[in-house]
């Protein structure tokens, strides 16, 4: 894949580890969750999936005990909105927030695109429709056997399973449609999987490359967006 795509997961991998940033958007997220579904994991598939991702990324019991409570106050109050733009070379940026104040989420991410050279913010839907929706599992088939296991997913709801990057050679994605996010989690559940992760993925129906130089430019803005408290996730239409 080259030094390209080296550079790409090192800058990702940087941004990804700031624990500070994480840990509030994953806080946010169960919150959200709880707030829709109730507080109780065992009924609610969304606030559990959401757990699950904390305790992934090492969030401490008292955080995550923390963040559903807020749900009944008056501090859970969160709005999702979207966000599209564009940036140099073709660059397409998908970005979803959760905010208590909407205000102020869209006069930041304005300053980001106008700060940044050749990039712009788009209206709502002009980009959406050039992004698949689908779920996302990382999970581990230790002691499994993968195509009995494949078979009996597909019944419920399993797009593909593809091997993971992960050096671990038990660690796969399994992809569902977005209307098949519930039914495979409770597939994965029901088989005893290991999911160590789970969530909502837009992925570029036509993906483009960058060379390192043009991907140092891009990273700037992407710093900038995803340091931002109110943003939960960033998608590009990046290979």
């Amino acid at each position: 894949m080259g030094r390209a795509f080296e550079y790409r997961r090192a800058a990702k991998e940087k941004r990804w580890g700031k624990m500070s940033k994480i840990f509030p958007k994953l806080a946010t997220a169960i919150t959200i969750a709880a707030k829709e579904g109730g507080t109780d994991p065992e009924m609610n598939a969304k606030l559990r999936t959401a757990i699950a991702n904390a305790k992934a990324q090492n969030m401490p019991k008292d955080n995550i005990e923390s963040a559903i409570k807020r749900a009944s106050g008056k501090d859970g109050n969160f709005e999702e909105v979207t966000y599209e733009g564009k940036s140099a070379n073709g660059v397409l940026i998908f970005i979803e927030c959760a905010t208590d104040n909407a205000t102020r989420t869209v006069a930041n991410i304005k300053s980001y695109f106008n700060k940044t050279p050749n990039a712009s913010l788009l209206t709502n839907g002009a980009i959406d429709f050039m992004f698949d929706r689908k779920g996302e599992f990382h999970i581990d088939l230790s002691n499994v056997d993968k195509d009995e296991i494949e078979l009996s997913l597909i019944d419920c709801g399993l797009d593909s399973l593809e091997k993971s990057e992960d050096e671990d050679i038990n660690s796969y994605i399994a992809y569902s449609k977005y209307e098949d996010f519930g039914s495979l989690s409770i597939g994965l559940e029901n088989l005893n999987i290991n999911v160590k992760c789970a969530k909502l993925v837009r992925i570029p129906t036509n993906p483009i490359t960058l060379t390192e130089e043009q991907m140092q430019e891009l990273d700037k803005l992407l710093d900038k967006i995803e340091d931002d408290d109110d943003v939960q996730a960033v998608y590009t239409n990046l290979a």
